[in-house]
């Protein structure tokens, strides 16, 4: 099936139960079981089942098997917010004494966790160029677990060189973890690229409504040959599973890297995704498709714009054919289009101020994704935890301006940030 259809259908039978054609809400904590033995068989995965909302629910499972199928892989867990997505992926493979390899160009919060709250648990990371992956084979050891990276980068919209991230990673046997928020399953699917793992902020673009927060984590088919490839780098998924009755992740036959999420992490820490938040994230699926192209779309109209305003000192969008970005665009995601983020440099921090002070129809928000078109001021808000001097190598400086296009008239943003640079 093509993406526009596995959006609307895969993961749900509307021939069972009351044949509900909107995916039902399962808002329930717990499930009867039919007796004692039913019980300890799915505890036991003797059978398949919801036993607790915390792990599994009727509703989140069918935009786990929607998810997956957009994005081209086995399996899919939804998690409580995109920051646990991250969290949940790198603390399945890491542990004190490991480290990770990380992009320089990430968001901000993606940032401080991965290399100040992590690090408090013994996990230090380490920074490698995305831009062509020229120092990441030299930071590579027997101790690196992850190679951790946004597919389009907020806020600095920049894409990675995934070919040759995954070409290093695959030569080591060092999992790769992809961000694909902003392109979305919609505009690239990094597993087709040889990506092993692939998270999302479902908040965003999945959502596309600014309604519900939300996390999930993708893996490829095959990750368990990859284990046992690698079985010295990730001996937890070949060795047996003190904490889950000697489990063997391995030996079963399922996805092994979300079933270890589920059975340990989302088990023990409990980041768990509101059943409502997965009925909500379902409807904005569906539609997903059609707005990536028509914000794609509105957004190139907005970076043309804004590269000709002469009070606009550079503008960062690879949809631009002036972008140093474009051909990896046309590479990577379908049809070239870029997704809905733009930056731009204004003429200095006060004047950026005064850019998103002025506007009227932007809102100043710190969300992306939205409908409804937002603008921000990087430097003091999404990234303000980060020193001056590290933003300015990740390409943001204190007069970027980062906008969000949403799907109003194009005609209209224009007039507003026409009358906001005056």
């Amino acid at each position: 099936m093509q993406k526009e259809t596995i959006a609307i259908h895969a993961g749900y039978d509307n021939k069972e139960g009351f044949g509900t054609m909107s995916v039902p809400i399962t808002q329930t904590t717990a499930y009867a079981f039919r007796d004692s033995e039913h019980a300890a068989n799915l505890f036991a995965l003797k059978e398949l089942g919801p036993i607790y909302t915390r792990l599994t629910n009727p509703t989140t499972d069918v935009l786990e098997k929607r998810f997956a199928q957009l994005e081209g892989g086995a399996a899919a867990i939804c998690v409580a917010s995109g920051q646990s997505a991250i969290f949940y992926a790198i603390a399945n493979v890491a542990e004190a004494g490991d480290n990770i390899i990380i992009s320089d160009k990430l968001y901000g919060g993606a940032v401080t966790l991965l290399t100040h709250t992590i690090k408090r648990f013994g996990i230090t990371a380490k920074v490698f160029k995305s831009a062509d992956a020229s120092n990441l084979e030299e930071l590579i050891d027997d101790k690196t677990k992850a190679i951790f990276f946004e597919s389009l980068s907020n806020p600095q919209i920049a894409i990675t060189d995934v070919e040759k991230v995954v070409s290093i990673a695959q030569k080591h046997g060092v999992l790769t973890v992809c961000d694909n928020t902003v392109a979305t399953a919609a505009l690239f699917n990094p597993i087709k690229w040889g990506v092993d793992v692939v998270v999302h902020s479902t908040s965003k673009y999945t959502n596309g409504q600014g309604s519900a927060i939300g996390g999930i984590v993708v893996e490829r088919d095959g990750l368990a040959e990859f284990f046992k490839a690698n079985s010295k780098r990730y001996y937890h998924f070949v060795q047996p599973d003190a904490s889950y009755h000697g489990l063997v992740y391995v030996d079963v036959p399922l996805p092994n890297f979300c079933l270890r999420i589920r059975l340990n992490l989302l088990r023990d820490i409990g980041a768990a995704q509101s059943p409502f938040n997965s009925w909500l994230l379902i409807q904005g699926l569906e539609t997903l498709a059609i707005r990536m192209d028509k914000v794609s779309d509105n957004t190139l109209e907005i970076a043309k714009f804004l590269e000709a305003h002469p009070k606009v000192k550079s503008v960062s969008y690879p949809g631009l054919s002036s972008s140093k970005e474009h051909e990896r665009a046309k590479k990577y995601f379908k049809e070239g289009k870029a997704s809905g983020l733009v930056s731009f440099e204004a003429q200095s921090y006060e004047e950026a101020k005064k850019i998103i002070d002025s506007a009227k129809l932007f809102s100043v928000v710190v969300n992306i994704g939205d409908s409804k078109s937002l603008i921000v001021h990087p430097a003091s808000t999404t990234h303000s935890q980060i020193p001056a001097d590290e933003l300015v190598k990740a390409g943001i400086n204190p007069a970027t301006v980062r906008l969000s296009i949403g799907l109003e008239d194009p005609k209209d943003l224009i007039a507003d940030l026409t009358q906001a640079l005056a």
